[in-house]
């Protein structure tokens, strides 16, 4: 075995709650256990039949369903208002990533505790990252302060969500792992958890696909979006998640399916440049191909494929252009040029075969 080099990793403090159907039981031990009297919960509408099962008779100081992606600013400043005219002393967030997201930009100015309940395998209650919206510009960063203290992860929880968002969500999970291997923190810790995740979520991807019924391929992508979150709060944003970043917030494009898109994209134009993420992200698909393996893998199982069809005008490859290419960051193993970076988007937006 090879020495180790020196590398400096940081973990995040949190608890994690993991069971199929003990969501509900899991809840109330951890509002108890953090002896809160006046928790506000955070769930959208269309989540309200599953967070009326998992609150049960959870007493609970306020409601707040208005939920959207990205986090607008203004809707983030309503919650806080809210919040603070409740006297909430903790937040509970049942959904997905945008419900996690709006939790976390209460937590940011109010430093209010946060127990979320995911719903998807968007994997945001597993990091210090948060993002607000403001004039089609979406800002993000770190705060050790936006960090869950305890996740509820029920498998139960994700069975309704239809098909294709099943998928796009694991993809984004994908993308976590992916990206980390060249993202600016990564070190031996974030590439073997990255690893353990994407053979996780490639064994998942079929089964959310073909038997979306399946409780076990619900519970593995579950547990690997878990790990590819911790993955992506250790690394940091490398070229994939920046690019998307803009894109989501620029063209208010939805998440996981933008994330899905642009992955085999951004994999094709490192891959030359990155020969150790190469290999292990073939042999978590199990190929020799990973560009072809992955393209061919999210084509299977159905995945969205260009950019277009999520709503993003062709003439938005230039602007983004423009936006992106100050974020690339510097440990992207292939220097980004203004030309690499069009003809990139270029292909994602019409859904060129990445090669």
């Amino acid at each position: 075995m090879n020495a180790v080099a020196p590398f400096d990793h940081h973990t995040l403090g949190q608890r994690i709650l993991f069971g199929s159907g003990r969501a509900s039981h899991h809840l109330r031990l951890a509002v108890d256990e953090a002896g809160a009297a006046s928790p506000m919960v955070i769930a959208g509408s269309s989540d309200r039949a599953i967070a009326d099962a998992v609150l049960a008779d959870l007493p609970y100081a306020v409601r707040f369903d208005e939920v959207r992606p990205h986090v607008p600013s203004e809707l983030a400043e309503r919650a806080r208002v809210v919040a603070r005219k409740a006297g909430a002393d903790l937040l509970v967030s049942i959904g997905g990533g945008s419900t996690t997201g709006l939790a976390k930009a209460v937590a940011l100015t109010t430093g209010l505790p946060i127990v979320a309940v995911p719903t998807t395998y968007a994997g945001s209650e597993a990091t210090n990252v948060w993002g607000l919206t403001e004039a089609a510009r979406k800002t993000t960063g770190q705060d050790n302060r936006v960090v869950p203290s305890v996740v509820v992860y029920d498998a139960e929880l994700t069975r309704t969500l239809p098909r294709e968002l099943s998928i796009a969500s694991a993809c984004n999970a994908l993308a976590h792992c992916i990206d980390s291997l060249w993202a600016p923190r990564a070190d031996p810790i974030t590439t073997a958890l990255a690893t353990e995740a994407m053979t996780a979520l490639v064994r998942a991807l079929p089964d959310l696909a073909e038997h979306p019924d399946s409780l076990a391929g619900r519970e593995r992508a579950l547990y690997g979006a878990y790990l590819a979150a911790v993955v992506f709060a250790g690394a940091g944003s490398g070229l994939h998640h920046k690019i998307c970043h803009v894109l989501g917030g620029r063209f208010d494009l939805p998440h996981a399916q933008t994330h899905a898109v642009v992955l085999p994209y951004v994999l094709a134009f490192n891959a030359r440049c990155a020969p150790a993420a190469v290999s292990r992200i073939a042999d978590a698909l199990n190929t020799s191909d990973p560009v072809s393996g992955l393209r061919d893998l999210l084509e299977s199982v159905g995945a969205p494929h260009a950019l277009q069809t999520l709503g993003m005008p062709q003439e938005g490859v230039t602007e983004s252009t423009d936006l992106i290419l100050p974020l690339v960051p510097e440990s992207n193993p292939r220097s980004v040029t203004r030309h690499d970076l069009a003809e990139l988007l270029d292909s994602a937006w019409s859904g060129k075969s990445p090669s």
